[in-house]
Order: structure tokens, then C-alpha cells, then sequence
């Protein structure tokens, strides 16, 4: 999708941001499926919007399933990272690596 409406009123495209990361697969013989959402028909991707604030992007491949976008909180985005396997992390979420990880 080329953009979302979210509820306070933003409209984001992913064209638009600064940066951007997709999520990490593991193969299971037959499918690359997301960590995230443990299935070969949802994604998800973070982003960072040119004011600085986090957003997942959600994509489905299942019919009739629209994707949709919604923020997430710097931990929240710190969080999806690591576990998606990105060990540097953008300094603004460096501070919650400690706290995070065990």
C-alpha cells in the first residue's frame, strides 16, 4: 500500500521514511515464515517517520485482508528489532538494549 490514515489524523507512506527494516524469516522446508507473526501470509515491516516516530506496517496475503499500519512506542521498536536480528540499533533506541535483552 502507498499509504495509511492513521487514528490521529497522519497520513505515513513508507516512501516517506527515513529509514526502514523488514522482519526475519526462517525457512521450514517449504516457506520463508515471518518470526513475527509465525506465518508464511503475514508481514510485518518498522519504520522510522521523518519526525522520528516508529511505525509497523502489517501485510497479509490472504484475501480480502487489507493491509494496515500502527505505531509503536521507541521500546516497542527497539524490541522488534532485536528480535528480528538487527544488532545496531538507531541511537534514539540504543538506551533500551540493556533493559531488553537478557
Amino acid at each position: 500500500m502507498d499509504r495509511y490514515r492513521m487514528p490521529d489524523g497522519t497520513i505515513l507512506r513508507p516512501g516517506n521514511a527515513i529509514k526502514s527494516w523488514t522482519e526475519d524469516t526462517r525457512w521450514n522446508g517449504h516457506n520463508h515464515i515471518s518470526i513475527n507473526t509465525e506465518s508464511q501470509w503475514n508481514s510485518q515491516a518498522l519504520y522510522k517517520s521523518r519526525k522520528g516516530r516508529y511505525w509497523l506496517e502489517h501485510v497479509s496475503g490472504y484475501q480480502g485482508t487489507a493491509p494496515h499500519a500502527e505505531w509503536v512506542s521507541e521500546q516497542e521498536a527497539a524490541r522488534w528489532l532485536l528480535f528480528n536480528g538487527y544488532e545496531d540499533l538507531p541511537e534514539d533506541l540504543t538506551q533500551f538494549r540493556e533493559e531488553l535483552e537478557e
